[in-house]
């Protein structure tokens, strides 16, 4: 039987008997849990400085009503506050299809530097075409105040924060090894979750595989906190886990489970998935660093839905002329 640090159903998190790494010296890491997307948040802070980080934040968005909403930021700026925490950092794993970013607001309230891999410029180029983005819309990244590229270092007070390049769910996934703690983003699930998708525009199967086995071959006793979670069985909300329980348990790249396997099974099961549901309005935000697009003449602001720009009948002839 496997042991994850999870939340029971009171929400609290608890360490079940047997469970992990026991070293005093452990990252100082706080979770935030959003039900609506079922996105982590975490927050890492340097004991010795009381600098801080923010690794994912979420903006609260109602699709139906239009709605904004900055109750799950909130909480993390609360968190830091209260405990008299200097924020340096907001860092994204990877531009979200499930939540739109909250890291303008939270840099507005707290300060901090937006980070994201260096890889995000790929990944505009690709969706500045889906959504139709005109010449205003800049390409290069510069929305964000850092680009991290593969083995680039951070300093957080005595600790080192580490950017590993992890392509597979998107070309511009990063993760973030800080100490004894990995935050992997997109990539590894819960152990009896596997592994992300890999079927938006730029994923790519084999990639993640060769990620997902770059992050394993690190140390057995390395923390490894996901970005969701969507309780597999039933069981109670789970977010970290270890390398060692990750190399002996992921049911998808566990042991005996080859290159090919994978790909033939990540490829199957995402055909199988439907899109997330706020998919349209987090890739037009966050591509933006969490900015909103700008806002139209009379001020007011919207977000663009383009027709079937993943699959759909062809009905282009039914557009009017208006």
């Amino acid at each position: 039987m496997l042991f994850y640090l999870g939340i029971n159903g009171s929400g609290v998190a608890d360490n079940a008997a047997g469970y992990g790494p026991q070293s005093n010296a452990m990252t100082p890491v706080q979770h935030f849990y959003d039900r609506d997307t079922s996105t982590f948040t975490y927050v890492v802070s340097d004991a010795d400085t009381g600098l801080a980080l923010i690794i994912d934040p979420v903006l609260d968005f109602d699709y139906a009503s239009g709605r904004l909403g900055t109750r799950s930021a909130e909480e993390v700026v609360e968190h830091i506050r209260d405990r008299h925490l200097s924020l340096r950092y907001i860092l994204e794993t990877h531009i979200h299809a499930d939540h739109l970013s909250s890291a303008p607001y939270i840099r507005e309230q707290l300060g901090g530097e937006i980070a994201i891999g260096s890889q995000i410029t790929t990944v505009q180029e690709t969706f500045a075409t889906i959504f139709a983005e005109g010449d205003g819309f800049r390409r290069d990244g510069s929305q964000f105040d850092l680009m991290l590229s593969d083995g680039d270092t951070l300093r957080l007070g005595g600790l080192e924060v580490r950017a590993l390049h992890v392509p597979g769910h998107t070309p511009a996934c990063m993760a973030y090894l800080i100490g004894d703690a990995l935050f992997v983003g997109d990539t590894l699930f819960m152990p009896d979750s596997g592994t992300a998708r890999c079927d938006f525009p730029g994923g790519d199967a084999r990639s993640l595989f060769e990620s997902c086995q770059r992050l394993l071959a690190l140390p057995d006793d390395t923390r490894v906190f996901v970005c969701h979670d969507y309780q597999s069985g039933g069981r109670n909300l789970a977010f970290e886990s270890t390398v060692a329980e990750q190399r002996s348990h992921n049911i998808h790249v566990g042991p005996g489970i080859s290159a090919d396997k994978f790909v033939a099974m990540r490829e199957a099961r995402d055909k199988g998935l439907d899109m997330p549901t706020l998919i349209l309005p987090s890739l037009q935000v966050n591509m933006r660093a969490g900015n909103l697009p700008p806002s139209d003449a009379s001020g007011r602001l919207f977000l663009k839905v383009p027709i079937n720009a993943f699959g759909g009948a062809a009905l282009d002839r039914f557009a009017s002329e208006e």
